[in-house]
């Protein structure tokens, strides 16, 4: 019987017995020729249907035949079960879609063995190169996607551990492959490692091309060393590479960075005298030095010149001085900036009104927001992400949880994703709305997501809990956070502490201190006031001082906190004598007494005017 007979007939022997028991074995075998033909002809149902039959070995023999046809491969995969694929059926499945004409379907998989940690860096270069044996690949296009694909994913130690793999099976990367490399590391800011590879390709002889120099350069100005990257597009010219635009730009915006404007100019000057004529990014960048170093005045003839080039200022222009002007808290020059470009022709990007929103928010002013959001869906510019997550964090700042969800439930329609410190404000301003069910809930869908929560994401869930009395969920919380290898931090301890404090619970909340220390967390003024305070409103005096003085071991002075927590604690305890002295050493350190020192005051001595040497004008 042929294969293709033998498919036919065994799906329909399948469809034909679906009320029989599970464990009914069919008549006709699932070997590696059924399952060629099943994907050769698109049988997907039929797959999924036998899934659970199938085994690492019956796949990894079906692979090889697959490789006349790599664009059906991928499909293949993903309509099998996990459990009949191991990391040599990956491979062999990457190794194959890796000569499809793009990468991106090889680059697909291999990004999710790695995301989903099925192997090790090593393991899975040991099976793309057995997958290269086994199907008689020569290039070496497989194993740069995996460099490339631990660099997407931002993995820069395992794309490193890769590259030296290739070097020592002798097998040359690709010039892209080591530029993704220099990239990344760029990106992180480990310009060490950007170097040490730039010297293996030395090594190995392998040319650099423009883009390489141009990482580089980048590398040089991100260092700081200007002057060596200026030399570096010489030793470009040396080495038969033409400096490009890019080339020039990057020194420039370093120069610009610095502030060193003549720099970037004299840098033009040698860029155009090549014949390379500047771009807009090239004005950017000197218009963002130039209002970095405060010279705005000098923009209008930088604008000039721009023309002079046949270039036009550009959103991004305006932008750079809008946000200069937002920084400085001078919305209305800022306002000024845009109701210019919109009268020479250049509509307000998503950016202009992110910025101004943004600066709205600051400035409190809630209802221009509205309004500029208006203006901003009147225009036709669509909100992204990141204006929603400023709308969000904005009214979420003021406490209008309303709003704030409104939002939120849009950038969801939209498939916008929020940000992690979005979910943060969100969480805290359902604690201060005492809605922490809904609090609690918001974090199992993030967990859902595959949003690890962080450090203050924790703590605000913390605050919540605290701030409503259950400080046996705030607990709850900082076992999670344990759990999920979040370090708590003095903020987390302080706030575990005053919901102690707050129950009356002083020592449970020394245990905290204690447990801080073991755990090198060092305790802040906040810690040692929250103690001084809980002691105090128990009239504990004596444990209060004692605090007190641990406090100023440490090397923290009292605060006015502190003062008016011994103060209040002392004048309830009818202690005034020991008040007055407490007050008249406060105001000998230069802190001065507030309301609540006062209201104190007049509880345990009666008379402060007298006390403090004021006369009586009236």
């Amino acid at each position: 019987m042929r294969s293709g007979e033998a498919l036919r007939s065994l799906s329909l022997q399948r469809f034909s017995t679906l009320s029989l028991s599970k464990s009914t074995s069919p008549t006709i075998p699932i070997t590696a020729e059924v399952l060629r033909e099943s994907v050769t002809s698109s049988q997907w149902h039929f797959i999924k249907h036998v899934t659970g039959e199938l085994n690492p070995t019956l796949i990894s023999a079906t692979l090889p035949d697959l490789r006349s046809s790599p664009d059906r491969v991928l499909t293949f995969i993903e309509n099998l079960s996990p459990n009949c694929l191991d990391i040599s059926c990956y491979c062999l499945a990457i190794s194959i879609l890796s000569r499809l004409p793009s990468p991106k379907q090889a680059t697909h998989l291999l990004k999710q063995v790695i995301s989903y940690r099925l192997a090790s860096h090593n393991e899975i270069f040991d099976g793309l190169v057995s997958a290269r044996e086994k199907l008689e690949i020569k290039s070496s296009i497989v194993l740069d996607l995996l460099v490339r694909a631990y660099c997407e994913l931002k993995k820069g130690e395992d794309a490193l551990k890769c590259f030296y793999l290739m070097k020592q099976k002798g097998i040359l990367p690709k010039v892209e492959t080591c530029n993704d490399l220099l990239s990344l590391f760029l990106k992180l800011n480990r310009t060490h490692l950007a170097w040490i590879v730039y010297a293996e390709m030395f090594r190995m002889k392998m040319s650099s091309t423009v883009c390489t120099f141009n990482i580089m350069i980048n590398v040089l100005c991100r260092e700081g060393k200007l002057k060596k990257a200026k030399e570096f597009i010489e030793h470009m010219q040396c080495s038969g590479v033409k400096p490009n635009l890019i080339s020039y730009n990057t020194v420039i915006h370093g120069y610009c960075l610095r502030g060193d404007i003549e720099g970037a100019n004299k840098i033009l000057e040698t860029m155009t005298a090549k014949g390379i004529e500047p771009d807009s990014y090239t004005f950017n960048s000197l218009v963002r030095g130039m209002v970095k170093e405060g010279r705005e005045k000098e923009v209008s003839s930088l604008v000039v010149k721009m023309k002079s080039f046949g270039l036009i200022p550009t959103a991004v222009t305006y932008n750079t001085l809008i946000d200069s002007c937002c920084s400085k808290g001078d919305l209305e020059k800022a306002f000024f900036y845009r109701d210019e470009m919109v009268k020479i022709g250049i509509v307000p990007s998503v950016s202009t009104y992110n910025l101004l929103i943004h600066a709205l928010f600051l400035d409190g002013r809630m209802v221009e927001t509205d309004d500029l959001l208006k203006d901003m869906l009147e225009k036709r510019v669509l909100p992204d992400g990141i204006t929603y997550n400023i709308l969000i964090n904005g009214y979420c700042r003021v406490g209008n949880a309303k709003k704030a969800f409104k939002f939120y439930d849009e950038l969801l329609s939209r498939s916008l994703q929020p940000t992690i410190v979005t979910y943060t404000s969100l969480i805290k301003v359902l604690g201060k709305r005492k809605r922490m069910k809904e609090a609690d809930d918001l974090v199992v869908e993030i967990l859902r997501k595959g949003i690890c929560p962080d450090l203050i994401m924790f703590n605000a869930l913390i605050d919540g809990h605290c701030a409503n009395d259950n400080v046996e969920r705030a607990f709850d919380t900082l076992s999670e956070m344990n759990k999920m290898n979040v370090q708590p931090d003095e903020v987390t301890y302080n706030t575990l502490m005053q919901g102690y404090c707050k129950k009356g619970k002083v020592e449970e909340a020394c245990m905290l201190l204690e447990e801080m220390k073991g755990r090198e967390i060092k305790p802040d003024h906040i810690t040692y006031n929250t103690l001084i305070s809980g002691y105090s409103r128990r009239g504990n005096m004596d444990d209060a001082f004692r605090v007190r003085d641990d406090m100023l071991g440490a090397g923290f002075n009292p605060t006015l906190l502190t003062y008016n927590a011994l103060i209040q604690g002392l004048c309830k305890k009818q202690e005034g004598v020991l008040a007055e002295e407490l007050l008249k050493e406060m105001v000998s350190k230069g802190i001065t007494p507030d309301d609540s020192t006062y209201l104190a005051l007049i509880e345990g001595i009666g008379d402060v005017d007298s006390f403090l040497g004021r006369k009586d004008t009236s």
